[in-house]
């Protein structure tokens, strides 16, 4: 079983940058897709972006597509969000989750079967 640790959130004033990191653990992810997901109070856990641990291959959401990058360090079996120009309505706390399904790509919360603990991104107007 593959645990997830998360880190790197915080607060940052409205334009400013955060990096997130997903620090996996317990088996290799290589036939897998990892996912950043977040969740606001109040409203439902919303998709943000993927990478296909193979080959990096990555998808957005539409809240992140030219702001946030994801990554990954096979080395340190570590996935990164860089996100940049960030606003207030990105304001959430931010999971990383791995897909149930080998070879799947999915944007759906209920796909992905293992996650982490979350880290808070507070942004400031």
């Amino acid at each position: 079983q593959v645990q997830l640790v998360e880190s790197g959130g915080g607060l940052v004033q409205a334009g400013g940058s955060l990096r997130l990191s997903c620090s996996a653990s317990g088996r290799a992810l290589s036939n897998y897709a990892v996912g950043w997901f977040r969740q606001a109070p109040g409203k439902e856990r919303e998709f943000v972006s993927r990478i296909r641990w193979i080959d990096g291959r990555t998808s957005y959401g539409d809240s992140a597509k030219g702001r946030f990058t994801a990554s990954r360090d096979n080395a340190e079996n570590t996935m990164y969000l860089q996100m940049n120009n960030l606003k207030p309505e990105d304001t959430a706390v931010y999971y990383c989750a791995v897909d149930s399904l080998i070879w799947r790509e999915s944007e759906r919360s209920a796909d992905y079967g293992v996650w982490g603990q979350g880290t808070q991104v507070t942004v400031s107007s």
